[in-house]
């Protein structure tokens, strides 16, 4: 299901593209992974279940000014926003995602339906991170790095690009290898939609439903502007693969026996 690395390349660039924000933002809605509450605050709705991610921000030494930039990023956008209308995720959660696993309902009907089913899932990831360690491992650091802004119907952050071909193949083998796994197959993990890689930085909240198109269209070409007038390119260095489970969309916490990945 996903691409080669040049079809990658070519397809997440097109996202940033003005045509492509002033399209895409006729379609966004509310995000149900949040929710008002009477006193006008905002929580996060239940939203359990399992990912592979890079160490969240709040875990991750190796990308600190990576992090650091994204915080930054995220504040411009706030600023420039209509109130409201993103509701932003705490920067310590920020995290690349390398393969979602299961989540909400279906995470849900298989802890009932399937005995001992998250201690058998932890099981599986342990022995497909074993069995890849020989073909993803290298010498070479795996870098990504930020090209643009990413506007989902439901959520706002980054897109990302390999940095080379080598840093986009040993990521997908990765992902093939948990998805193609039997055993993770039987216990309903299946993927889902197409690889492109990001970072969220928040979900659109209630206003979404009223907001002026043109005008969010325009902050947005504007906001993407910040990464085509970088100098440097702002690099993510991806040197684990973290199984981690989250309750909602601001929390990814993992136990010490659970497997990880050194690429």
């Amino acid at each position: 299901m996903d691409d080669t690395y040049q079809v990658y390349v070519n397809r997440v660039a097109r996202m940033t593209l003005p045509e492509t924000f002033q399209s895409q933002v006729q379609f966004i809605q509310p995000s149900p992974k949040f929710h008002s509450l009477a006193d006008g605050g905002i929580d996060p709705a239940p939203f359990p279940g399992y990912t592979v991610i890079s160490p969240p921000c709040v875990d991750d030494g190796k990308n600190t000014e990576f992090y650091g930039q994204l915080q930054t990023y995220q504040s411009e956008i706030l600023e420039r926003l209509e109130p409201g209308l993103l509701v932003p995720l705490p920067s310590d959660s920020f995290h690349f995602t390398l393969a979602d696993l299961v989540w909400a309902s279906a995470y849900r009907h298989a802890c009932e339906d399937t005995p001992e089913f998250e201690q058998r899932l932890q099981t599986c990831v342990a022995q497909v991170f074993q069995k890849s360690e020989a073909l993803v491992q290298a010498d070479q650091p795996i870098y990504w790095q930020v090209i643009g802004l990413f506007l989902r119907t439901r959520a706002l952050g980054v897109c990302l690009v390999p940095k080379d071909e080598e840093s986009y193949n040993r990521v997908l083998l990765m992902r093939r290898m948990l998805y193609q796994s039997p055993d993770l197959i039987a216990l309903g993990v299946e993927q889902q939609y197409n690889f492109t890689a990001h970072i969220t930085l928040g979900y659109f909240g209630e206003p979404a439903s009223t907001a002026n198109h043109d005008r969010l269209a325009e902050d947005l070409i504007a906001l993407n502007d910040h990464w085509l007038e970088s100098h440097a390119p702002q690099e993510i260095w991806v040197h684990r693969a973290e199984l981690r489970k989250f309750d909602d969309m601001t929390h990814y916490y993992r136990e010490p026996s659970w497997a990880m990945l050194e690429f």
